[in-house]
C-alpha cells in the first residue's frame, strides 16, 4: 500500500477551478497512467500538438495523493473533490457489505438503472462536493456540466452529483451509455453518435505503429520483430477510444453551446495512456509511446477547436494524471525487490480459526476485504463479549502475518498517520491493516485489488489558459494557485 503525506493544499486547488472568476468553459481531463517522467522524456519529440502546447504554455506541477492508492476510483474522487477518502467516502472501486458478506461496486445504486447498459450506478455514495457541484451551487441551472469517459466509475465521479449529463463508452459497441440518475435519455449529440457512421469507422480501424519501430524510445524485442497490431476488440486501450471521447466532446459542445455565454460551464473528460499489453505506467514499449503520440494529437485538436469556437481568452484546460499500474513489477524483481501478494481471504480464514481456538467453534469472522477484517458483530453481541477486546486481539494476531506493516482496531486507525486520510465507515471493517512496500493486496487467489506497486506515486497537473504569461512567476504551491484562480 502507498500512503502519501503531502499537504492537501496541492490538490485542493482543483476545487477552485469552477468557483473562481472562471473562463466561460473549463475542460477538466483525467488521463489514466500519465506520468511526469514520460512527459519529460517525450517532450523533445512533439513538434506540435496538445501536450506540446501544455508543456510550453501551461502552469505545471505534480501532486502526490495523501492516502492509500490502489489505482482506481479513489484517486479520481480525490482529484475532483480536493478531499480524501476519509471525507469523500471512496476508498477503492469496491467495498464489503456486511448484510450479504460480499463486495459491491462503490457506486452501486439499486434505485437507478442503466441507459443503454445494465449498470445500476449513481454518485450518491460520493460524500463530498466535486468541482461541478461547486459550480452548480454558485451559478445554479445556468451553468452546464457534462462528463464523458472510458468507464463508469471515473465518468460518474468526474460528473459529480449535479451534472446535466454523464456518459461512458461501452467497450464492446463503442456506444455511449449512462445511468438514469442523470436522466432517462442521452444528450442528443451522443445519441446521434451512437446512430452515426463515425463510430463504425473508428471501430473498423486497425491500430499499428505510426512511426518506424526503431524510432520509438523503448520498443520491446517482440515489437522490434513484428511491431504491434490491435483492433476494436481492445477498444478502450487503444488511441481510437481517446479519439471517440474527444470527437464526442466537441459534438456535445456544439449541441449544448458550452462556453458560449457568460456563465461558466464545465466539461470533464476521461482519457488513457494505457495500452493493451501494458504492465506498468512507466514507458517500456512502443505501443505505450504511440498512445502518447495519439493523445498529443487528440488534445491538440480539442484545444484548437475549442479555442476557435469559445475564444482562447474564455477557455481553461486542466489535465491531470491518474496512477493506474505504477512501477514495472518485472523491473523490481530484476533488482531483487520482487512484489509479493497478500491474500486477505486467507488472512480472514486464519483469523477465524484463531478466534475459534480461543472462544469456541462459531463464525467469529464475517469476512476479509480490502485492508480489513470484518468481525461477526451479531455473534459478539449475543455472547455479550467486548468488541474492542476482540479487535485488539485480532490486530495483534495480524501483526504476525508476513507482509503486514501495522494493524489497528478501526477507531485507532482513524488516528493513524498511515490511515487517517483513507479510512471511512463504508470502506473499512473492524480491524484495519497496512502492508509493507512491494506487497500487493489480493481479495483471493485470483482477484487483485491493488494495482499500483509504487511508493508515493506522482502525477502531473497542467493548467492552461491561453498562455503561460497568464500566471505570475514565483508560484510554489497550490495555495498560491488557488488564490490566483479565485481573484
Amino acid at each position: 500500500m502507498r500512503t502519501n503525506h503531502l499537504s492537501l493544499a496541492l490538490i485542493a486547488l482543483l476545487t477552485s477551478i469552477a468557483t473562481c472568476a472562471a473562463p466561460r468553459l473549463t475542460v477538466a481531463v483525467v488521463v489514466d497512467g500519465m506520468r511526469q517522467e514520460t512527459l519529460d522524456q517525450l517532450r523533445p519529440y512533439w513538434q506540435q500538438g496538445g501536450l506540446r502546447t501544455l508543456s510550453e504554455e501551461a502552469y505545471q506541477t505534480t501532486i502526490r495523493f495523501p492516502h492509500i492508492v490502489y489505482g482506481g476510483a479513489e484517486c479520481v474522487a480525490t482529484l475532483m473533490t480536493g478531499t480524501t477518502p476519509s471525507e469523500h467516502g471512496v476508498a477503492a472501486d469496491t467495498y464489503f457489505l456486511r448484510s450479504d458478506r460480499k463486495p459491491h461496486a462503490i457506486l452501486e445504486d439499486k434505485a437507478e438503472q442503466g441507459v443503454g447498459c445494465t449498470a445500476s450506478l449513481s454518485p450518491r455514495n460520493l460524500l463530498a462536493a466535486t468541482i461541478g457541484d461547486e459550480l452548480r451551487v454558485r451559478y445554479g441551472e445556468r451553468a452546464r456540466i457534462y462528463a464523458l469517459g472510458l468507464e463508469a466509475n471515473t465518468s460518474i465521479l468526474m460528473a459529480g452529483h449535479a451534472a446535466d449529463g454523464c456518459c461512458w463508452l461501452d467497450g464492446q459497441t463503442a456506444e455511449w451509455v449512462s445511468t438514469t440518475y442523470y436522466g432517462n435519455e442521452l444528450p442528443k449529440a451522443l445519441s446521434a453518435w451512437n446512430e452515426g457512421t463515425r463510430r463504425q469507422e473508428l471501430m473498423a480501424r486497425t491500430w499499428t505503429p505510426r512511426l518506424d519501430i526503431d524510432l520509438y524510445s523503448a520498443p520491446t524485442e517482440q515489437e522490434r520483430k513484428k511491431g504491434f497490431s490491435y483492433t476494436a476488440e481492445q477498444l478502450l486501450s487503444t488511441p481510437m477510444a481517446n479519439t471517440m471521447v474527444i470527437e464526442s466532446a466537441l459534438a456535445l459542445q456544439k449541441q449544448e453551446r458550452l462556453g458560449e455565454d457568460n456563465i461558466p460551464d464545465l466539461l470533464c473528460l476521461h482519457l488513457t495512456t494505457r495500452s493493451p499489453q501494458a504492465v506498468t505506467d512507466q514507458l517500456c514499449s512502443a505501443e505505450q509511446e504511440d498512445m502518447y503520440l495519439w493523445l498529443n494529437q487528440d488534445l491538440g485538436y480539442l484545444i484548437d477547436q475549442l479555442a476557435r469556437i469559445v475564444g482562447v481568452q474564455h477557455l481553461r484546460v486542466v489535465v491531470m494524471g491518474r496512477p493506474l499500474l505504477g512501477q514495472n513489477i518485472a523491473a523490481l524483481s530484476a533488482a531483487r525487490m520482487p512484489a509479493q501478494h497478500f491474500n486477505v481471504d486467507r488472512a480472514a480464514a486464519l483469523t477465524g480459526t484463531y478466534l475459534m481456538a480461543l472462544y469456541g467453534t462459531e463464525r467469529w469472522v464475517d469476512g476479509g476485504y480490502g485492508q480489513s477484517i470484518y468481525l461477526n458483530r451479531t455473534l459478539i453481541e449475543q455472547k455479550h463479549m467486548s468488541l474492542p477486546q476482540l479487535q485488539q486481539q485480532v490486530a495483534a494476531f495480524l501483526m504476525d502475518f508476513e507482509g503486514v506493516a501495522a494493524a489497528f482496531p478501526f477507531t485507532e486507525a482513524l488516528g493513524s498517520v498511515a490511515l487517517a486520510n483513507t479510512v471511512n465507515k463504508r470502506g473499512f471493517g473492524d480491524v484495519v491493516f497496512t502492508l509493507q512496500p512491494h506487497w500487493l493486496l489480493m481479495a483471493n487467489e485470483h482477484t487483485l485489488l491493488d494495482h499500483v506497486i509504487e511508493n508515493n506515486p506522482i502525477v502531473p497537473v497542467m493548467i492552461w489558459s491561453g498562455s503561460y504569461q497568464a500566471f505570475p512567476t514565483g508560484i510554489t504551491d497550490a495555495s498560491q494557485i488557488k488564490a490566483l484562480l479565485n481573484e
